[in-house]
């Protein structure tokens, strides 16, 4: 014998005629007509051998067997529709993770606040934050370590997809008791024969170019004397007077004791917003439609 195949209809057309007991008032609430409906409980019937109802002229009644199903069905309609609102929810990029790279003090400009904005409109969402160096966040794109960072510059790569996301000043970091710390404006060509603090180049490349050709620019190579991996030790150490360097806007806003910032005329670095080529996940759309959205305000 050739049983038919349980299917969900199956246990929701049960399940309604449970709630009405009644198989015309179920026919009606679910839209179809009486003999389909009853056809369909029969064909239940003959999947689990045996009978769900009690039927009488003006009355239904579940069976021994019924009432074991009925607690067993909720439960499984129950976990379908859950699974389904939690599909929908991912499609919608409402739920799950989102791992979003940074550089150096970039949190204290407006992606701190596409941050708060996402996490506000999607609680659903578990956002893992990583302060890395440019470099290293490219890296993990590439490998799918990350799907969106935040870099001061990037390089041309295929398998990489970068937008603009907003154009940063860079300011002359001096320490306070700088010949130049009370001028309001410091030109870079007088810096010539100063010590340079700079980060290395393979920390971030095309920052490290940027500061290097706005020095080349000015008529001079800068001397480095001390190379710092970390911004917030470069501005350390021109706060105890090592030496001079060029800094992201965002940079001063730590307010460290012994430095002033000087403006550099039309300087700015490129903050883009990267991804992974290709096709794009849910979640990640709607963080960056966000961060879309903020940059546009700028």
């Amino acid at each position: 014998m050739n049983l038919p195949t349980l299917e969900l209809r199956h246990l929701r057309y049960f399940r309604r005629v449970v709630d009405e007991l009644h198989f015309g008032r179920a026919a009606a609430r679910l839209a179809v007509s009486q003999p389909t409906l009853s056809v369909q409980i029969r064909q239940l019937e003959a999947i689990v051998g045996g009978r769900l109802f009690e039927r009488h002229t003006r009355q239904v009644a579940l069976t021994d067997a019924g009432r074991a199903l009925d607690d067993a069905a909720r439960r499984i309609l129950r976990d379908v529709d859950t699974a389904l609102d939690a599909t929908r929810q991912a499609q919608a990029g409402q739920v799950g993770v989102l791992r979003v790279g940074f550089g150096p003090t970039l949190m204290l400009s407006t992606l701190g606040q596409v941050v708060r904005a996402y996490r506000q409109r999607h609680p659903g969402v578990r956002i893992d934050l990583r302060e890395l160096p440019t470099s290293e966040q490219l890296t993990a794109l590439v490998h799918g370590d990350l799907d969106v960072g935040f870099v001061r510059g990037a390089d041309t790569d295929p398998r990489l997809h970068v937008e603009l996301f907003a154009k940063e000043p860079l300011l002359i970091a001096l320490h306070r008791d700088h010949p130049a710390a009370g001028a309001a404006r410091v030109p870079l060509s007088s810096l010539a024969q100063d010590p340079w603090v700079l980060f290395p180049r393979a920390i971030a490349p095309q920052l490290h170019e940027h500061v290097m050709r706005l020095c080349q620019q000015a008529g001079f190579t800068p001397n480095v004397t001390q190379e710092s991996r970390e911004v917030y030790t470069t501005v350390g150490l021109v706060g105890a007077g090592v030496g001079v360097t060029i800094i992201p806007e965002t940079v001063q806003r730590m307010s460290w004791t012994g430095v002033v910032y000087k403006p550099i005329p039309r300087a700015t670095v490129r903050l883009s917003m990267v991804r992974p080529s290709g096709p794009v996940r849910p979640v990640v759309e709607t963080f960056l439609a966000v961060a879309r959205k903020a940059a546009a305000r700028q």
